[in-house]
């Protein structure tokens, strides 16, 4: 098929491209022109690459036709962020044969009240990108129940792997938490601990995206979560980095009032998105309607991403620290 990935060097597209060459698609890939892939590989010498700032193409009213224009059997769109983005683009897409699968974000689901969640046991969301994302993919379940663009919408959770800081044991981006625990330190925990993370390897997403695309008749108007088997919480994850120094994590519970008071606004506000969630999501309806299957555990997830820190020294942890 011919392929258009939107945003294709980021965490996902880094994967998902050379997924998609190997399996012989034609991709052109859409991207502003100012990053690479975290990971190099041989597939993206085969990539036709167009340079576009979708922002201000937006703001414009240009981009939708410049994707359409191409003619693609697929658009696969990993960087919208707005309602209003994603309808200029499926306003230019109608008439045509091209199949849109979207990115969204687990936080389309708000706080746990089942667990696991399920597509059709997800609470309402809340916070802004949380309320975009979940409106975009609503607004792509009309669309094609209603007999306009074929869309399929993939709702990633803590996309972790090589290249890139993964969300922490206490749920955000700040390494020295990943430190202390190497070190022995105690390390303050809010709130009880056992809240849960969501991580999915970016190559399962990608998966995930290559059988949405390839599978388009039973991906049609559908939603899907992305997440690995299994997830972590926040004690299991702290035990988890601990132990790759050889070490018992010495952890203290502590008010969230605390926490906020020790911590740099950033990774405290972080901290408070992701553990107030406490998320599990089950991956039985991808596995079921399209065969993904996740090869990485949320284990084996955070160790990859962690395993990629370490070899490049951008973390400061004792020589015993080997994930």
């Amino acid at each position: 098929m011919d392929i258009v990935v939107i945003g294709a060097t980021g965490h996902i597209g880094t994967f998902l491209v050379p997924r998609l060459v190997r399996a012989g698609h034609r991709v052109t890939v859409v991207t502003r022109g100012t990053s690479s892939p975290y990971a190099d590989s041989p597939e993206w010498d085969q990539v036709e690459r167009i340079t576009a700032d979708r922002e201000q193409e937006d703001r414009d009213g240009t981009f939708g036709a410049r994707i359409a224009a191409l003619g693609a059997d697929a658009v696969v769109d990993l960087v919208c962020f707005t309602l209003g983005s994603a309808e200029q683009l499926v306003r230019a897409l109608r008439g045509s044969r091209t199949h849109l699968v979207h990115c969204g974000s687990i936080w389309r689901a708000g706080v746990s009240h089942v667990l696991p969640i399920t597509e059709d046991t997800a609470t309402p969301p809340f916070g802004e990108y949380g309320t975009q994302k979940d409106a975009i993919a609503r607004m792509l379940e009309r669309e094609t129940a209603d007999g306009g663009v074929t869309t399929t919408s993939i709702h990633p959770g803590h996309i972790s792997g090589p290249g890139w800081v993964p969300i922490g044991p206490l749920g955000n981006l700040d390494p020295a938490v990943i430190e202390r625990l190497a070190a022995g330190e105690v390390v303050e925990v809010p709130g009880l601990g056992a809240e849960s993370m969501a991580h999915v390897h970016a190559d399962d997403v990608a998966q995930l995206f290559q059988l949405a695309v390839e599978q388009r008749d039973a991906a049609a108007g559908r939603a899907f979560f992305a997440t690995a088997s299994t997830a972590l919480t926040v004690r299991g994850y702290a035990h988890l980095v601990a132990s790759w120094a050889g070490r018992e994590a010495r952890l203290e519970s502590v008010s969230w009032d605390r926490f906020r008071e020790t911590t740099a606004p950033e990774h405290a506000d972080a901290s408070w998105e992701h553990l107030s969630r406490s998320q599990v999501f089950s991956t039985e309806e991808p596995q079921r309607v399209l065969g993904y299957a996740p090869a990485y555990t949320a284990s084996e997830t955070v160790r990859d991403a962690l395993r990629w820190q370490v070899e490049h020294g951008d973390l400061d942890v004792p020589e015993t620290f080997r994930p």
